[in-house]
C-alpha cells in the first residue's frame, strides 16, 4: 500500500489542502492520502489555533466523501507536542511493514529538515515528498544539511515549470521533489477573513465554514471588538 501522509495544524482545513491531496494522489498514484491533524505543532505557536477536536472534525467533514482521502487522530491522541519521528513509527505499526509511507511537506517547511527530531532515522523510514510552495524556489534545497547534492540545473527545471517531478537520492527510500499548480488560499488569511465577517465559501467546503459559523470558530478578535 502507497500511503501519503499530509500533516499540519489544519487550522482550518480549506480547498488548498484538498487539492494538494489530490494532486499528489494522482501524480505518484498513491492508494490513499492520510490527513493527520496536529495536536500540539512543536514549530507555530498556539495563538490562534483552534482545538484539536474541531480541527479534526473539519477535516473529517471536508474528506467524507472522497475515498482516497482519509484521516488519523494519531498525533490528536498522544499527549504533548507532536513530533514527527514518533508518529511515523505509530503509523508503522498501525499500517505494517507492507505499507509504503510518503511524508508530503511543503518546502517551506522541507528547509528546516535537520532541525527535527531523528532527521537521519526519518529518512530510513519514509520517502519525502517536497511540495512546491508560493514564493519559495526548489533551488534552496542546495543549503539544506544532510541533503545529496541535487543538480542545480534540474532544481532549476522544477522552478521554472519545465519538469513536474524529480526524483533524487536521500536517506534509504529517496527523495521526490513535486510543482504543483501554485494556490493562493491560506489558512492565516481564512481566519483573518472570518474575524472581519466576509465572505470565505469559495475558500473552504461547504461542510467546514457550516461547521466553523456553527461553533463560533476563529471570531475572538470579532467578538472583542463587539463586547
Amino acid at each position: 500500500m502507497k500511503l501519503g501522509l499530509l500533516g499540519g495544524s489544519f487550522n482550518p482545513v480549506h480547498n488548498g489542502h484538498l487539492a494538494i491531496a489530490r494532486q499528489t494522489h494522482e501524480a505518484l498514484g498513491l492508494d490513499q492520502v492520510l490527513f493527520i491533524p496536529t495536536s500540539h505543532p512543536p514549530h507555530k505557536p498556539n495563538d490562534s489555533l483552534a482545538p484539536a477536536q474541531d480541527r479534526y472534525e473539519m477535516v473529517r467533514l471536508a474528506i467524507a466523501s472522497e475515498p482516497s482521502l482519509a484521516i488519523s487522530d494519531v498525533e490528536i491522541r498522544r499527549p504533548g507536542k507532536s513530533y514527527s519521528i514518533d508518529t511515523i513509527r505509530l503509523l508503522q505499526e498501525e499500517y505494517g511493514t507492507q505499507a509504503q509511507l510518503y511524508f508530503l511537506i511543503g518546502l517551506d517547511a522541507f528547509l528546516d529538515f535537520p532541525s527535527w527530531r531523528e532527521p537521519r532515522t526519518l529518512l530510513k523510514l519514509c520517502q519525502f515528498v517536497v511540495l512546491s510552495r508560493p514564493g519559495q524556489s526548489f533551488r534552496s534545497l542546495s543549503t539544506v544539511a544532510l541533503l545529496p547534492t541535487i543538480p542545480y540545473p534540474s532544481l532549476a527545471d522544477l522552478d521554472a515549470g519545465r519538469i513536474s517531478q524529480l526524483d533524487a537520492p536521500f536517506g534509504t527510500q529517496g527523495l521526490i521533489c513535486l510543482k504543483l499548480p501554485p494556490s493562493p488560499i491560506s489558512a492565516s488569511d481564512i481566519r483573518s477573513r472570518i474575524r472581519q465577517g466576509l465572505p470565505v465559501a469559495n475558500l473552504l467546503p461547504p461542510l467546514v465554514e457550516s461547521y466553523i459559523l456553527q461553533h463560533h470558530l476563529y471570531q475572538e478578535d470579532r467578538n472583542r471588538t463587539n463586547s
